[in-house]
């Protein structure tokens, strides 16, 4: 009995049932071919292609059933770090979009019998954090990529930079409150007995404001203009000396309060959500329309949720932060910083190092205007509307 023509209702019946998923007991792995029914699969263990590929496999088996398993663990692993990365998942539900593929490698080619074998497998050999629940088995992919480890390391060595700018910060802080003590402590004044060598000695008090200081001399007479000239210009030194002394505590208490000020600039926060920002959507529950699409932000609430509008249809969606994430613009924008030392100032984009997934910007306002700042990472700042 001959083939179907195209087209016709038995021809279109068998390619729907050639569609999708056969049962696994219909399947030949050495020729890769799925049979529909019993019939079908008898058929093709008596074909001398089957009997040749059996021929191949019976001189060394072991090589063959190897690289089974070592491709259906290659796809495996892939598949947990593109689909869900180092999330804790179960082995089930990671096994059933395995299989949805119809070409999959399948397990029973392979040197492990269950998926529970493999599970353990992959945990004794290092490749995910398996742990077994009253649930069944699950497993986290542990990612041992050179370039996500050097990412680690960075934001590691970035979170010690700003402990120990933080550090440095209290130290100077402590050393500026030390100072000004042991100036105040040089203020003191030091009170004597009061003592006369004769009875004749007259006793005189200079009641000038803010001094306490008590003095002797023989008559007003015996005071010759030397010795005026020379009270004045020690008054003089000591005025000057005073004033010098309030400019520099006053200086001191400036910079203090600058450190402080840059001190919770530089401690780094959860959110970084800001008005007038353009954002782009990266969350598929709303639908192909807005994913992927950018939009303004117009309003802020409770620091983590943002009201957009979005740029192509203008419609306005509440969104939280995490399903936002921060654009880049053209060389030459503005931009604002949204996190870290800088945070809250407009600056303008001067390049971009993709090796280190960060920018170098000059900010464009504040105090520091006109300074060049890199390594701000991308998500530390976004364009400005």
């Amino acid at each position: 009995m001959g083939k179907a023509e195209f087209l016709t209702p038995k021809a279109i019946g068998n390619r729907i049932k050639a569609k999708g998923l056969q049962k696994l007991r219909w399947y030949c792995q050495m020729c890769q071919k799925q049979c529909r029914d019993e019939n079908g699969f008898k058929c093709h263990c008596m074909s001398e292609s089957h009997q040749r590929q059996l021929l191949l496999a019976s001189e060394d088996p072991n090589q063959f059933m190897d690289y089974f398993s070592e491709e259906f663990k290659n796809d495996f692993l892939e598949l947990i770090r593109r689909r869900f990365g180092t999330k804790r998942v179960h082995n089930n539900i990671v096994y059933n979009e395995y299989i949805s593929d119809r070409e999959h490698i399948h397990m029973n080619s392979t040197q492990w019998e269950t998926l529970t074998d493999f599970t353990k497998w992959l945990g004794k050999k290092g490749y995910c954090k398996v742990d077994e629940t009253p649930k069944g088995w699950y497993i986290q992919y542990i990612d041992r990529d050179p370039e996500t480890i050097r990412r680690q390391e960075e934001l590691e060595k970035k979170k010690k930079q700003d402990l120990d700018d933080e550090e440095r910060s209290a130290k100077f802080i402590e050393e500026q409150v030390r100072r000004g003590q042991e100036g105040k402590n040089e203020e003191t004044p030091v009170f004597t007995e009061l003592k006369r060598e004769s009875e004749e000695e007259k006793v005189a008090f200079n009641l000038n404001k803010g001094s306490s200081s008590a003095a002797t001399s023989k008559s007003s007479s015996t005071l010759g203009p030397s010795a005026l000239q020379s009270a004045s210009s020690a008054k003089r030194k000591a005025t000057g000396h005073s004033s010098e002394f309030k400019e520099k505590k006053k200086s001191a208490l400036d910079e203090i309060m600058e450190m402080e000020e840059q001190k919770k600039k530089s401690a780094r926060t959860d959110h970084w959500l800001y008005p007038n920002i353009v954002v782009k959507v990266v969350t598929k529950r709303l639908g192909e329309k807005y994913n992927k699409k950018k939009g303004i932000i117009k309003e802020v609430q409770d620091k983590f949720t943002a009201v957009v509008k979005m740029i192509d249809s203008g419609d306005k969606l509440k969104l939280d932060q995490s399903h936002l994430e921060t654009v880049i613009p053209a060389l030459g924008k503005r931009v604002l910083v949204l996190n870290g030392t800088y945070r809250e100032t407009e600056a303008i984009l001067d390049s971009i190092d993709e090796k280190r997934f960060s920018a170098t910007l000059i900010l464009d306002s504040g105090r520091l205007k006109g300074r060049r700042v890199e390594g701000i990472a991308y998500e530390d700042f976004s364009k400005m509307a």
